[in-house]
């Protein structure tokens, strides 16, 4: 569940805007859902034009996840989740991942586009997992907001999940800012899971791929590594630190012709 909580219909926040591509639809059709409409599917085809190892890399960094999931659940201990950006399901998701190691595991998905909290009505009879329509770029409203309070206790360790999301927060809109303002919420003992766009890969074609999503809801960032590292914060890197997703705990080797991929991924550990 990867993809944004940054743009959106802010006037109408339960209204599902078609005119538009939704970073979080466009990522859907990567994936090879079809939750998503043409708007969308135009955008992502512009986009892999730009950058054809795309679809290869939104696999990558959901790979990512899992593994990143499966750490801060198994060997971090950690029984609760907040999932900012989740976009829509593809399965496993998160609280799957999570609950396959501890059932317990309680999980709060947030993003902006309402056609996410659509998809959440099968998980309205779950009282461990809930789904909040909220902005990442109002992170306090995230931090305050009951149904999330209901499921998180922020006493307690929380692992903050912010996949592929930040990069669709402009510098203007202060993304270090956004993501302390989430950090500084979790006690110690907490963990964020971080995965972020760069341009450090694919220098020759990062205006022309991000480009295409400046008519979007929400605007493509590419940041270099050090950028990206500072997001942690003081947080403690769990190795092998901030490194392409690909090379983040892999379970199995890449394929000698796969294509390099512009994602940086990374967890982090609250020790103090």
């Amino acid at each position: 569940m990867t993809s944004l909580s940054g743009g959106g219909n802010a006037a109408h926040p339960d209204r599902i805007d078609t005119s538009r591509p939704h970073p979080a639809r466009m990522y859907d059709y990567f994936l090879g859902g079809k939750d998503n409409y043409e708007v969308d599917q135009r955008a992502a085809e512009q986009f892999m034009k730009a950058a054809p190892e795309v679809r290869e890399g939104v696999l990558a960094n959901r790979h990512f996840m899992h593994r990143a999931v499966r750490h801060v659940v198994a060997e971090g201990g950690v029984r609760q989740i907040l999932d900012v950006g989740t976009g829509l399901p593809t399965e496993p998701n998160v609280h799957q991942v999570a609950r396959s190691l501890a059932p317990e595991t309680r999980v709060a998905y947030v993003d902006n586009d309402p056609i996410v909290a659509a998809h959440s009505r099968v998980l309205s009879d779950d009282p461990d997992t809930t789904v909040v329509l909220a902005d990442l770029r109002d992170p306090r409203a995230i931090l305050d907001h009951p149904q999330v309070r209901a499921v998180i206790d922020f006493d307690r360790p929380v692992a903050l999940m912010l996949v592929a999301v930040v990069h669709f927060v402009a510098d203007a809109e202060d993304p270090a800012g956004v993501v302390a303002t989430l950090r500084d919420a979790l006690p110690v003992g907490s963990y964020l899971v971080l995965s972020h766009a760069t341009g450090d890969v694919h220098e020759d074609r990062r205006e022309g791929a991000a480009a295409v999503y400046d008519n979007a809801s929400a605007s493509l960032h590419l940041r270099p590594h050090a950028a990206v590292r500072d997001l942690f914060g003081d947080f403690t890197m769990v190795e092998p630190g901030l490194v392409r997703v690909t090379d983040w705990r892999p379970e199995e080797e890449r394929r000698p012709d796969a294509p390099p991929i512009g994602i940086y991924g990374g967890v982090a550990r609250k020790d103090a």
